[in-house]
């Protein structure tokens, strides 16, 4: 009876320990899932599914190879990519990254990605009428300028009581290469980056989590401002992210040179 007791005490032990190791690797399991940033990755290497979700194709974008792989080229005239997803809605933190290739073209100012939330009151993505109707929609906008073969990055994010517009006139690069082009916020301040090189930041305090909503490629969610030149891949992850962590262009990838070389805005 007493060997019998002692060892029903032994088998109590073992399960009560078990129970504590299993608890206790399941905080850890949570622990690194909260730690891990949820990250959504679109690749343009096709026209009628990005990330898995269908598309609206308008104009003639097409599908090209190029040293980076599969990609999507805009004609800068009517082409362009509507997509029925938001992937930054709710992020109270974010990064917004692409690698893309400008190829200059006629118009100076070309918005050629467009995350809108949706007015829940209108349902619209943009107000009628713009620009002559303000847009007062939640958006970030990926922007460039470019002039005399060159281009520099318009990285701008705005809201209901914020607004960030980062346009650096300085920090010119050639057009007709690849880049890698990055904007993120912690919290405390928006930045900008080509192929991981900082081009500017500011101060913001008062963004808020954007609702759901969609997004356009290769022009503005209404249709202006049309984008010359291709889109590899846009990556979306709720947290701000340093350049050591961003998407990696290859190591000859910008018509053969090395990324690793600064242009002109970077020395």
């Amino acid at each position: 009876m007493v060997f019998d007791r002692t060892r029903a005490a032994a088998v109590c032990i073992g399960l009560a320990g078990l129970v504590v190791a299993l608890a206790a690797a399941r905080v850890l399991a949570v622990a690194a899932a909260s730690d891990a940033p949820l990250q959504t990755t679109w690749t343009f290497d096709r026209l009628d599914k990005i990330g898995g979700i269908a598309t609206k194709v308008e104009g003639h974008p097409k599908v090209i190879d190029s040293p980076l792989g599969k990609a999507v080229e805009f004609s800068g005239v009517d082409d362009a990519l509507f997509i029925d997803q938001h992937p930054l809605a709710g992020a109270q933190t974010f990064t917004f990254e692409a690698i893309f290739r400008p190829d200059g073209g006629n118009d100076f100012a070309q918005r050629w990605f467009h995350l809108a939330e949706r007015d829940v009151n209108t349902g619209r993505l943009a107000p009628e009428g713009y620009p002559q109707n303000p847009d007062t929609n939640a958006r970030f906008l990926f922007e460039l300028r470019t002039k005399d073969g060159q281009w520099w990055l318009d990285a701008f994010v705005t809201g209901a009581g914020y607004r960030s517009l980062l346009l650096f006139e300085d920090k010119k690069h050639p057009v007709g290469q690849w880049y890698h082009v990055a904007q993120t916020y912690d919290g405390k301040v928006h930045r900008s980056y080509v192929n991981g090189v900082l081009q500017g930041e500011l101060p913001l305090s008062a963004y808020k989590p954007m609702g759901p909503g969609a997004a356009s490629v290769g022009t503005r969610i209404n249709r202006v401002n049309y984008f010359k030149g291709a889109l590899r891949q846009a990556r979306f992850t709720p947290r701000a992210l340093t350049p050591d962590q961003f998407l990696k262009l290859s190591t000859k990838d910008r018509a053969g040179q090395d990324p690793r070389q600064k242009s002109e805005g970077e020395r």
